[in-house]
């Protein structure tokens, strides 16, 4: 049966995906560079890499996974191609790793496939992000994951298990991340894949949770596309990756927002109605296993964060508990002055900027300034500084959706110290534990 189910996917997807995959296998030669010695890979996966001609400064990461029955040249050149056009257009960078097992289908099933580092294709996966980081000088603001069908599953899989690695995920026709868990060394679960796993939205953030225990960052944004009849990965589970997904960032099923884009879709949103919410699901009325299809990779590349436009917020940042704002002392624009709290009174000392690649500056011009953990410092109880803009990770920061502001290298809450109200309390690194001096507005 798992024989002939592979057999199915790899015969139907290509074809349902774009006939051009068929013409496309030699393409993928001259668009991809093809990486070896890349580091562990214990499942034998290929890595193929993009990189434009005009590569931005501090780049964008783009994790790209193809289908089962499908290969880093097909994803590339066919149904994936308007994220290798946006990379030329952007400057980001793109891995695209290719399964070699027979059907070429990702494990997504196994325990070690569901184990942070385990010694699975997600292991071998996060060796080419490494590696690319390195060589490339990615953002760690910015590094991304999209997948189609056994993709998208994998793109779930990533963002669950490497929390602190990803900041977004786009996924096309997937299931819930551990959904499709065997204990028989399959990698078909035919109760997920027809729609029959159903779990409280609690329960399916637990099994994520358990993919990393003692974690307590923040989890990427999430978007998930569905057809309402597809029934290779039903459309059940479109629902439980939502489950999951608003789980684990700490929100209610009931959207922020519904709209329809396009005339057969129907886009809900949680935490917030903006471009890149932290949880977006896209149902595509009458659409089976197909996705994705024209169009729709524009809005996935926005809701990533691949693109410089989009989400930028500014204003004053005030904190929750206090009631007060975030405050350069004496309008100072020495490097290394530290943070505090303070009335709020529309002072350019307390108008802050999230830039699209994750800084939060005050200040313009030669005085442009970043919010900077002093020292590069990821520790408890690092002080929050202002520093000149150099783009280091400890300049990054991820604005989530319960308001809390987490360092991108320590995961650690932007935070009021002692929950204290008064004008001049200082700001500081601390682990996050959901208070309301943890959380902060753009007033």
């Amino acid at each position: 049966m798992r024989r002939v189910l592979r057999a199915l996917l790899a015969s139907v997807l290509p074809l349902a995906l774009g006939a051009a995959f068929l013409t496309t296998g030699q393409a993928a030669a001259a668009a991809l560079t093809r990486i070896t010695d890349f580091g562990t890979n214990p499942t034998n996966l290929n890595m193929y890499l993009y990189v434009p001609d005009n590569v931005a400064p501090q780049p964008a990461l783009l994790v790209l996974v193809h289908y089962c029955g499908g290969s880093a040249g097909a994803i590339f050149n066919g149904n994936g191609r308007d994220f290798a056009t946006a990379a030329d257009r952007y400057g980001y960078v793109v891995v695209v790793p290719e399964a070699t097992r027979e059907g070429h289908c990702f494990d997504v099933s196994t325990r070690a496939g569901l184990t942070r580092y385990g010694g699975s294709d997600s292991t071998g996966i996060m060796s080419m992000v490494s590696w690319t980081r390195q060589r490339y000088g990615v953002d760690p603001s910015r590094i991304v994951v999209s997948g189609f069908s056994s993709g998208a599953m994998m793109a779930n899989v990533l963002a669950a298990g490497y929390p602190d690695v990803f900041s977004a995920a786009s996924a096309f026709s997937g299931v819930p991340a551990g959904c499709f868990a065997t204990s028989d060394g399959s990698l078909w679960n035919g109760q997920c894949s027809s729609g029959n796993l159903v779990k409280s939205p609690q329960e399916w953030g637990n099994l994520v949770r358990s993919m990393y225990p003692g974690y307590t960052g923040a989890y990427p944004r999430m978007q998930v596309w569905h057809g309402t009849t597809d029934t290779t990965l039903a459309y059940p589970n479109f629902g439980e990756e939502l489950d999951q997904w608003t789980n684990l960032h700490g929100l209610s099923r009931t959207p922020s927002s519904t709209d329809s884009p396009q005339s057969s879709w129907t886009r809900t949103r949680y935490g917030n109605t903006s471009t890149r919410a932290a949880v977006e699901g896209v149902s595509i009325a009458g659409t089976g296993h197909t996705l994705p299809q024209a169009g729709m990779l524009a809005y996935a590349i926005s809701f990533l964060g691949l693109d410089p436009g989009g989400g930028a917020k500014s204003g004053p940042l005030r904190a929750v508990g206090a009631g007060k704002c975030l405050d350069v002392p004496g309008q100072s624009t020495t490097t290394g002055t530290r943070l505090h709290i303070w009335d709020c009174w529309g002072g350019q000392n307390q108008q802050w900027t999230h830039t699209a690649t994750g800084e939060l500056t005050v200040y313009s011009g030669s005085s442009l300034r970043c919010l900077d953990a002093e020292g590069g410092g990821t520790g408890a109880g690092t002080a929050a500084i202002i520093w000149s803009c150099h783009g280091g990770a400890n300049q990054k920061w991820r604005l989530n959706a319960d308001g809390s502001i987490t360092g991108v290298p320590s995961g650690l809450c932007l935070e009021v110290a002692g929950s204290a109200t008064t004008n001049g309390t200082s700001v500081r690194l601390w682990t996050c534990n959901g208070q309301n001096n943890q959380r902060w507005t753009f007033a």
